[in-house]
């Protein structure tokens, strides 16, 4: 039987029970009331960073996908054909990856992959070709080269700090008059100003830049269920633990020391990946019996005419 999920919502983000209801485990109807465009002048919240908080309207609803058209429906194959499941359960937060479908988060992943490309390019023939170098891409190298000469975790903290002390948090809305877009390091150091997704991009480049295995970054989606706002930030894995690069904070965290965060999405060096529990994972690939369900073809929608709610 063919499960299809209807992705009726443009935000990059899905609810933990659309994950559940993709990879077949679960089939829950959900429903939402209208969020309004994201505010531009949102506050942080007292106890975080001075970097600026993903600017979010209500949240009470089901989380929504970014940048998928409201007709757009993602199908997933049939429990013979199951989704490709890392069996070790070695991603941030204990979980476990599965490839996500193709489609638009695959396609804008696979723009940002290749912007990276092209400003690592840009750096190399800046380290050889000083005279060469834009203002922007001297201040990222620099910024490179001080996380580079700091050892172990100091150096993922020299990072954070940077990125965070150099770009000031501002909406996609405001800075480019559109709902969504995600920029490169240098166009964002160019600018001065990004939002979550902004900074997470630029650690994640500077971080392998800086010699850290590409295999050991994520950028993570996650939802905050204190501040109910979804946001994105950068994992990486350091002595077998994941620390968690967030605008929000300089403080690095291990991930176990943020139990309000609930990762729905990774991004990184095997592509786009759903986050799941064991459990789920386990049920996708036909290794367990899923839980019984009343209804095998869910259709999540928001319920609304498809105003996107963006990172």
């Amino acid at each position: 039987m063919w499960v299809s999920v209807r992705a009726n919502c443009p935000a990059f983000i899905l609810t933990i029970a659309c994950i559940l209801a993709i990879v077949g485990a679960l089939s829950i109807g959900a429903t939402a009331k209208p969020d309004g465009q994201k505010s531009q002048g949102a506050a942080e919240p007292a106890a975080m960073a001075p970097a600026m908080p993903d600017e979010r309207a209500d949240a009470a609803g089901p989380i929504r996908l970014a940048a998928v058209d409201p007709a757009t429906t993602v199908t997933i194959a049939p429990a013979d054909r199951p989704p490709a499941v890392r069996e070790e359960n070695n991603e941030p937060f204990g979980l476990v990856a599965l490839r996500a479908p193709e489609g638009l988060l695959w396609e804008k992943w696979r723009g940002v992959e290749a912007e990276i490309r092209a400003d690592t390019l840009a750096l190399a023939r800046c380290r050889r070709e000083p005279e060469s170098c834009s203002p922007a891409a001297v201040r990222f190298l620099a910024l490179i080269e001080a996380g580079r000469m700091r050892p172990g975790r100091a150096r993922f903290g020299e990072i954070n700090r940077a990125v965070n002390s150099t770009i000031r948090y501002v909406s996609d809305l405001v800075q480019h008059g559109v709902p969504d877009r995600w920029s490169s390091p240098l166009a964002t150091f160019a600018a001065g100003r990004g939002d979550c997704e902004d900074y997470a991009i630029a650690k994640y480049a500077a971080l392998r830049e800086a010699g850290v295995a590409e295999s050991d970054l994520r950028l993570l989606l996650v939802y905050d269920r204190t501040v109910r706002e979804d946001h994105l930030v950068l994992a990486a894995r350091h002595d077998g633990r994941w620390l968690i690069l967030d605008n929000r904070r300089l403080l690095l965290l291990e991930a176990s020391e943020l139990p309000q965060y609930a990762p729905l999405f990774a991004f990184g060096q095997e592509g786009v990946m759903l986050v799941v529990t064991p459990a789920v994972a386990r049920a996708a690939s036909g290794k367990e019996t899923a839980p019984a369900t009343a209804d095998a073809t869910p259709a999540v929608s928001t319920g609304w005419n498809g105003a996107p709610l963006l990172l």
